[in-house]
C-alpha cells in the first residue's frame, strides 16, 4: 500500500509524481487507473506545495532572527 502523501519526503513525492506523469504520458493504463493516479498526483502536488511553503516560512523566520534582510525572489536572468 502506498504511503500517504503527508508521510513522504519532498524528494519521494517528486519521484512518485515523475513516475505518475510518465505512466500517464505513455497511456498504457486503464481509465480507472489513470483517474486514480491523477488523484494521487494532485494529493502529492498539494502536499509538496505545503512542504515548500513551510520551508520558505522557516527560512524567512531564520533570516529575520539573524538580522538579515527579508527574502527576495531569485533573478535567474540577472546572473
Amino acid at each position: 500500500m502506498a504511503k500517504k502523501p503527508e508521510n513522504l519526503s519532498f524528494e519521494d513525492s517528486l519521484s512518485e509524481l515523475e513516475k505518475i506523469v510518465t505512466d500517464l504520458e505513455h497511456g498504457d493504463v486503464s481509465l480507472d487507473d489513470a483517474l486514480k493516479q491523477f488523484e494521487r498526483g494532485i494529493k502529492l502536488v498539494r502536499n509538496s506545495q505545503n512542504k515548500l511553503e513551510n520551508a520558505q516560512q522557516k527560512v524567512s523566520v531564520l533570516m529575520q532572527q539573524e538580522g538579515g534582510d527579508t527574502l527576495k525572489p531569485y533573478d535567474i536572468e540577472g546572473e
